[in-house]
């Protein structure tokens, strides 16, 4: 029999942690050889650190028998611009064999974000493989963001996630009917925990600090530059105006120095004091470190991991803001934002703050509720199952607050509750209105054709 090989792709040191945590779960079938792909997907990878150069990423690398990179692979191809043409894909996979010792082992992937690059170029340079994906945050209980040919879709076996808001199932590939499979949050805790151990001799803060988030929302387009700078700085007041003294800033990696300069005089004139965070580690590593009194950010998985797999207090920042400017509506990033805004306090409301509590199954189920509807909205073509559930949802969930989770060009486009306001519903059923509209439409062809 061939020898079989299995090889994770992991562009994060967050998926990296998770699929250490799923092999040691056992919940991938033992095989003669495992290898881990490193791709990274930055603009500039050049000036950029790619995960095995991360702290404490050799805890994670000695589950594996070889680190190889996807980048130095291709190169000078960019991981998330390049894919195989068509016909090179034989040329392609015979040079990936010969380059990787693999001669004809039978593959196995394991990979993130199967609809684009560099995941999806994997998954068509080795056809046939069977494919298992892994889920990277809270995008998982979205839709796929774009159609996946049904050459590479119909071999995902399952979806590997972590049970970040507990009774939630994923959306993620479910038209291709693929199940979900739920990574122990026990194996993913030890994990980090082994992360956390090179941290062991760090300076601590005297007394437990607000930890506060920095996303580098400008740089994905979402937000302006000064607009980013006053979401941090609002991250600052809020903190403060609950009574932090000590605050902690973890940027972005590849976020300007200088706004961290803007939040220290910011901190400084509230008579606080903020530290910068400047080792590049998971939030998750610093949790354990530090034990922050709060955690602070705009829509990061990390906020949710600290309230569920830490049990600390949590507070969003800036989310309706996101909602308002978020564009397109097809915007992957609409469901982690939905989900952190549906369930976390904002930061402003101190009350909401101080008694917020990981959500109920009931509110867990209306979310659910809402996440269908918004999949559809996001995706018709590919989830069209989901029209009733978001005809049901905007028929009689709409109101003042869950309106910012839609936009009514978007409703009408497809067609939906809502799209009409109100006080206008009477005229799709005036016989006047309609044969006017039909008598336009008419024109418009007659016109069309001359």
């Amino acid at each position: 029999m061939p020898r079989t090989t299995r090889i994770f792709c992991v562009s994060t040191l967050y998926g990296a942690a998770t699929l250490a945590a799923a092999l040691d779960a056992g919940l991938f079938e033992p095989t003669d050889r495992r290898l881990l792909l490193v791709t990274n997907n930055a603009v500039n990878p050049e000036i950029t650190p790619s995960v095995d150069a991360m702290p404490g990423f050799d805890r994670i690398r000695e589950r594996f028998d070889e680190v190889l990179s996807w980048n130095g692979t291709i190169a000078p191809f960019h991981p998330g611009g390049w894919g195989p043409r068509g016909d090179d894909i034989p040329l392609w996979e015979r040079y990936v064999r010969l380059l990787w010792n693999l001669g004809d082992d039978e593959v196995h992937l394991a990979v993130e974000s199967i609809q684009v690059n560099p995941a999806l170029a994997l998954c068509q340079l080795f056809t046939g493989a069977p494919v298992d994906a892994y889920a990277d945050g809270l995008m998982s209980y979205g839709p796929t963001r774009d159609k996946i040919d049904p050459l590479v879709g119909t071999r995902v076996g399952r979806l590997l996630h972590l049970d970040l808001v507990p009774g939630l199932t994923p959306l993620l590939l479910t038209e291709f009917g693929v199940p979900p499979v739920l990574v122990p949050s026990e194996a993913f805790l030890k994990v980090l925990g082994e992360l956390a151990e090179d941290e062991a001799g760090s300076p601590e803060p005297e007394e437990r600090p607000a930890l506060l988030l920095g996303q580098y929302l400008s740089a994905l387009g979402i937000l302006g530059d000064a607009e980013e700078e006053e979401l941090h700085l609002g991250m600052v007041r809020g903190a403060v105006a609950l009574g932090h003294r000590t605050l902690v800033f973890k940027p972005h990696p590849t976020a300007p120095v200088r706004w961290t300069r803007l939040l220290e005089d910011e901190a400084r004139k509230l008579g606080a004091e903020l530290a910068l965070l400047e080792r590049p580690v998971l939030a998750e590593v610093v949790y354990q470190r530090l034990r922050p009194a709060l955690v602070v950010g705009c829509f990061s998985t990390a906020l949710l991991t600290a309230a569920g797999l830490y049990g600390l207090p949590v507070a969003r920042v800036g989310t309706d803001t996101v909602l308002a400017r978020l564009a397109p509506y097809q915007n992957s990033n609409r469901v982690p934002l939905t989900i952190v805004d549906a369930l976390l306090p904002d930061l402003a409301d101190r009350s909401a703050v101080e008694s917020w509590a990981m959500p109920s199954a009931e509110r867990v189920d209306e979310l659910a509720a809402l996440l269908k509807a918004v999949g559809f909205a996001m995706q018709p073509k590919i989830y069209p199952g989901l029209q009733g559930d978001a005809e049901r949802y905007l028929s009689t969930h709409l109101d003042p607050h869950t309106w910012r989770y839609f936009k009514r060009r978007r409703l009408a486009a497809l067609a939906l509750p809502g799209a009409v306001p109100g006080q206008l519903a009477f005229i799709p059923r005036n016989a006047t209105v309609r044969r006017l509209a039909r008598r336009a439409r008419a024109l418009k062809r007659v016109g069309g054709k001359r």
